[in-house]
């Protein structure tokens, strides 16, 4: 990641001509907003106006996102603002995302959070909204040519290589079965493009097979069942995200595969974290979809009150394995963080496990 998705990169469109970002409508927006419509300010904040933001979003419906919900409701409510609207597409329809965008631009949306799961479908909409000043913001899933003010969100092509190497110390050689629910999209195909490279170079005798799941949460078991039945010597089955990794729990448990077969993916549904804990994943990757939704509120509200000077930083949501030696917090917390609906404070453990060393460069 890089400084790409800082406000310059908005405003490298001043001066280019037609959608180009106007920075007096860009500063008189985020500084202004609706006069006379103040209420008492957060905190030790200024009052503002009840600004409200819109999140749009590709799989509206899917479990993985109820913390992200979840985050972007308690982030405004501690800012004493409306919740967000949610809205976009159930199946990863990238027209019907685009119409939602507009509609919030059109609605004079005080701020948009988007998945850019498309290279191009959103380029044109960002343009229009940051020229009527309303800050846009990437989340879990973002596009190198687009201009968002930032990205907030896991590396994806990261995690997918860290995945790949991963999974290289279980599987050397053979055919491993890879779910994606959406391929090409950029919410997860880079994912797999991580695990795919990470492989060539550290066991470059295993064949990845893509296993396309489709964005219907309900028909992903289907997709990874068949792919398995048609495939029964693979060495592994994985995924690259949330409802195709719980499925992959879900096969290897119906068919008693533990220890058969390696297993992982993505994210921390009920099934998944289940499997984790038979054994039937040998991991999952924990990527705090909950921040995904609570720092995006957190960052246009900061841009807003500040009349801009308060750049939003790209965030990287983070990573974690979480295996059998960990899952237990998972299991015993169901904490509303990661989608479960436990919403009371989790204790902190009395011994914090050492996290790995880290080198700090400027």
């Amino acid at each position: 990641m890089t400084s790409d998705y800082s406000r310059r990169a908005a405003l490298r469109l001043v001066g280019a001509g037609g959608g180009a970002v106007g920075v007096g409508a860009l500063l008189a927006a985020c500084g202004g907003g609706r006069q006379g419509s103040e209420g008492k300010g957060a905190g030790g904040f200024p009052a503002t106006p009840p600004w409200r933001f819109v999140f749009v979003n590709h799989v509206t419906t899917n479990s993985f996102f109820v913390p992200t919900r979840t985050g972007l409701a308690d982030a405004a409510a501690l800012l004493g603002l409306p919740a967000p609207q949610w809205t976009g597409s159930q199946d990863g329809n990238v027209s019907e995302m685009a119409n939602a965008f507009n509609t919030a631009i059109t609605s004079n949306a005080d701020g948009i959070a988007v998945a850019l799961t498309d290279d191009n479908a959103f380029v044109e909409p960002t343009k229009r909204a940051l020229a009527k000043g309303i800050p846009v913001i990437a989340y879990n899933a973002t596009a190198a040519n687009n201009f968002p003010l930032t990205y907030v969100g896991q590396d994806l092509y990261r995690s997918g290589f860290l995945m790949g190497q991963r999974i290289a110390r279980d599987v050397t050689s053979g055919d491993i079965l890879v779910g994606i629910s959406q391929p090409g999209g950029n919410n997860v195909q880079p994912r797999l493009d991580g695990i795919t490279d990470a492989l060539k170079q550290a066991a470059p005798g295993v064949t990845v097979r893509s296993v396309n799941t489709g964005a219907e949460q309900a028909a992903e078991l289907n997709a990874i069942t068949a792919a398995y039945t048609g495939n029964p010597g693979a060495k592994g089955i994985y995924a690259v995200d949330a409802g195709s990794t719980a499925s992959i729990a879900q096969l290897i448990t119906s068919r008693n595969l533990q220890g058969k077969v390696h297993a992982g993916g993505y994210d921390t549904l009920a099934d998944t974290i289940k499997g984790v804990g038979s054994g039937a994943l040998d991991f999952t990757i924990d990527q705090s979809a909950y921040l995904q939704g609570f720092l995006p509120v957190l960052y246009m509200y900061m841009y807003r009150l500040s009349g801009t000077l308060v750049t939003p930083p790209v965030t990287d949501t983070g990573l974690t394995f979480v295996t059998k030696e960990n899952v237990g917090p998972y299991q015993s917390a169901n904490s509303k963080f990661e989608g479960g609906p436990n919403a009371a404070m989790v204790p902190m453990p009395s011994a914090i496990p050492l996290p790995p060393a880290t080198a700090l460069t400027r």
